[in-house]
């Protein structure tokens, strides 16, 4: 059974980590003590519910956990600091940072440390997040003992939930995009100039083709423009949105 230790304070933990090119220990203390922070633990770096949501919704997210006085969004796995830090780099994950707890010390400390044996894991951390004001545990959300991997209360939004239900949430933008294209560099300066972070999709890159622009947008020109789902078209139709909308 897994312990919801609201009300403790975190482990006491040395956690050897790297910065550059040097081994440097950061303790509990030095993450947690004078702060307020948000920690989300999971069970392994690159694996698929941990790169695809997991961890870029939490980065998406960083700003408005900012603004609400999250000082810093820490992610924990029983993983390498090698591992979790090249990991952070494929992410793009500036907005996080990342906590190897290599030796399952922490995981253990928190009663998250669970045998993934069936899978070739070995030991692991139980997927969980929890806010923490000066070391001492204010809420957890950790997930149902369930087999496999269960991805239903730790993300990112119900945390966010928790601190300010009322938060404002940055608009999702999507750009399908194509190298060399005037269009798609004006459109990408009218978002930027307007504060409104976006992921791009290149035609050309990881198998997306001039197809995959129709069958999306309906239309073979670029770029074609998402804001929360909706489509809103090319360069001047992302004008006309942002004049009505903001």
């Amino acid at each position: 059974m897994l312990e919801n230790r609201e009300g403790q304070r975190v482990p006491n933990v040395t956690f050897p980590t790297r910065i550059g090119n040097d081994w440097v220990d950061v303790t509990s203390d030095e993450l947690f003590a004078g702060k307020t922070v948000v920690l989300f633990a999971l069970p392994g770096a690159y694996t698929p519910t941990c790169s695809s949501t997991h961890l870029p919704r939490y980065n998406e997210l960083a700003p408005v956990f900012k603004r609400e006085g999250v000082d810093s969004i820490i992610c924990l796995s029983v993983n390498d600091p090698f591992v979790m830090n090249a990991w952070a780099g494929d992410q793009n994950a500036a907005n996080i940072d990342m906590l190897p707890d290599g030796n399952g010390e922490f995981s253990a400390g928190m009663g998250m440390l669970v045998e993934k044996r069936d899978l070739g894991f070995g030991k692991r951390s139980w997927r969980y997040s929890m806010l923490v004001r000066d070391g001492v545990i204010e809420k957890m959300f950790i997930e149902p003992e369930k087999p496999g991997d269960p991805f239903e209360v730790s993300d990112a939004d119900t945390m966010l939930d928790y601190i300010n239900a009322n938060a404002e949430l940055p608009k999702r933008v999507t750009l399908l995009t194509k190298p060399g294209c005037p269009h798609c560099a004006r459109a990408k300066k009218h978002l930027s100039e307007n504060n409104m972070p976006y992921e791009e999709i290149q035609l050309g890159s990881n198998g997306i083709t001039y197809s995959s622009l129709v069958a999306i947008s309906g239309r073979g020109t670029v770029p074609q423009i998402f804001i929360d789902g909706e489509h809103v078209g090319g360069a001047d139709e992302l004008e006309h949105w942002l004049a009505k909308n903001l």
